[in-house]
């Protein structure tokens, strides 16, 4: 293959106007796809009209306009960083996702030139691979990188969606990108006249959104079935701050517990959220007698979200299983703390632009162990494997699929969004949930202080939903499954083959220009013809 300079160095005005009108438009379709708006159909829409910008402008004017498309996307989707944490680290986090996710523009760019005349139809499956390989490996980098407002995590109302049960989220990125440049193409046959191309990319299109139609994602038991109650005690806000009162956040889920338990709730298990706790019962007796008294009146473990100090001042985020009567008898460990939001990196170059570094105190530590917990139950005579994910684990691939291959019969997705009002971001969460539900074929219960919390069916469906800052309680029969869904194999896979696909694509375009350059050049200097 041979390297192919673009036809024209330079569009014109009217063709970069368009392009970055295009771009900004994109961003806003994409924005309205994730919860919040929720129009999951304008992700594709969005995606064609970054695919018809890298097609206008070429690699590295694409990737201006590119990260205009990403800064329009992601700035309103994220306010709840801004809610939290304030203008800066907002406009940062937001400007580094924009920044990898335009890199799929100048990667695009390269290797179509490389490729040389190609079809629409497969100009456009390069584009949604270059798309998705930007999308996820901004999820990866830096810093264990920032994979919240994944492409693929706007579809959990979508056809597309059910691509998340062979592939996973970074499947639904790539078939959601596709469906739209393969649309974006087709229109531009269809200008043409070019029917026969028009006509494929419409059949390729619609293949992408009806095909999954026709997965098999089961609902049913398959090792019985668990009773849960779970707890959302909410949290008064205060002048003070969002736990302030940190008894009287414990206590709101001690009273929930003991309000199901004076109804006659028998549960075989008691949920409660990230936080439940926020003072450690290994070494405050008021709290261990609270958690106990509150197990032993409904008759249950519960899982207790808790926090642990180390002897240095560090902490760890953990799910606890407290048994009435016995106390700790399982725990898990939050794997992936957030970046900026659990712990500082760099905290001394960092403190060089923000005091605001020094907020968090104590650095939260990552755990080791896969995230399952053995929940005795005796009304099925044998232990179930519980799977917990705390937080922002939810949006991490590798911990959900990894608690699933431990054993996970269930998922258990604790959570404390008590810091950021009442944006939309509870609800991405609850889209997240949906769509781990339907990649690995399992119930979830999503628990949070807050909320919102809710029980979904292993099909993706919600069952139950509670409202932001309200008490509130919910009772549920969930069905215990054992099996796996091709997604447990592919889609670890798909997370790495996709960048890594991308980055070879970049690099072999990259290196065809240089090549070229060089031999125009020494040609130019030998006064050979070009």
């Amino acid at each position: 293959m041979t390297y192919r300079p673009a036809q024209s160095a330079k569009p014109s005005r009217r063709a970069l106007a368009l392009a970055w009108a295009l771009a900004l438009l994109g961003g806003l379709a994409g924005c309205a796809a994730f919860p919040g708006i929720n129009w999951w159909f304008l992700a594709p829409v969005s995606a064609g009209l970054l695919f018809t910008v890298a097609e206008l402008l070429g690699p590295w004017r694409g990737f201006g306009a590119a990260v205009g498309y990403g800064l329009v996307m992601f700035l309103p989707l994220i306010w709840w960083a801004h809610v939290a944490a304030g203008t800066l680290p907002w406009l940062a986090l937001a400007a580094a996702s924009a920044f990898f996710l335009g890199l799929a523009v100048p990667a695009y760019g390269y290797a179509t030139r490389l490729l040389g005349s190609t079809s629409y139809l497969i100009k456009a499956l390069l584009f949604a691979l270059l798309f998705t390989a930007a999308d996820t490996f901004r999820g990866v980098f830096p810093f264990g990188g920032f994979p919240w407002e994944r492409f693929g995590f706007s579809q959990a109302d979508s056809p597309l969606g059910r691509w998340g049960w062979v592939g996973g989220a970074t499947l639904i990125a790539f078939t959601t990108a596709a469906t739209g440049a393969l649309l974006a193409g087709a229109i531009r046959h269809l200008r043409a006249r070019r029917w026969r191309w028009a006509g494929g990319g419409v059949a390729a299109a619609v293949a992408l959104l009806a095909v999954p139609l026709v997965f098999p994602l089961g609902t049913g038991e398959q090792a019985g079935t668990i009773d849960i109650v779970a707890v959302q005690g909410n949290v008064a806000v205060t002048e003070e701050g969002l736990f302030a009162h940190q008894r009287e956040v414990l206590q709101n889920h001690v009273n929930g517990t003991l309000k199901l338990a004076q109804a006659g709730e028998r549960p075989d298990v008691v949920l409660w959220p990230e936080n439940a706790t926020d003072i450690d019962p290994n070494t405050d007796q008021a709290a261990a007698d609270a958690i106990d008294g509150a197990a032993q009146a409904i008759g249950a473990p519960i899982l207790v979200g808790s926090i642990e100090y180390t002897d240095t001042g560090q902490r760890y985020n953990l799910g606890v299983l407290w048994e009435p009567g016995v106390g700790i008898t399982d725990t898990y460990a939050k794997q992936h703390p957030a970046p900026f939001a659990e712990y500082i990196p760099a905290r001394g170059f960092f403190r060089l632009f923000t005091k605001k570094v020094d907020l968090i105190a104590h650095d939260m530590l990552p755990g080791s162990k896969v995230g399952v917990i053995d929940l005795p139950v005796e009304r099925l005579g044998r232990s179930v494997t519980m799977g917990d994910v705390i937080c922002f684990e939810v949006a991490d691939d590798a911990i959900v699929t990894q608690s699933v291959k431990a054993g996970a019969e269930f998922l258990v997705i604790q959570t404390n969004n008590a810091s950021f009002g009442d944006t939309a971001e509870s609800l991405q969460q609850l889209a997240m949930s949906r769509l781990r539900a339907i990649e690995h074929g399992r119930a979830v219960v999503q628990i949070s202080t807050v909320g919102v919390s809710a029980v979904i069916a292993p099909d993706g469906t919600v069952l139950q939903q509670t409202g932001l800052f309200e008490a509130a309680e919910m009772v549920a029969t969930l069905p215990l499954r054992t099996s796996l869904t091709p997604a447990a194999y592919l889609a670890p896979v798909l997370s790495w083959a996709f960048p890594l696909a991308g980055a070879a694509l970049w690099l072999a375009g990259i290196g065809a220009a240089v090549a070229a350059l060089a031999a125009r050049r020494r040609r130019s200097r030998t006064g050979d013809a070009p």
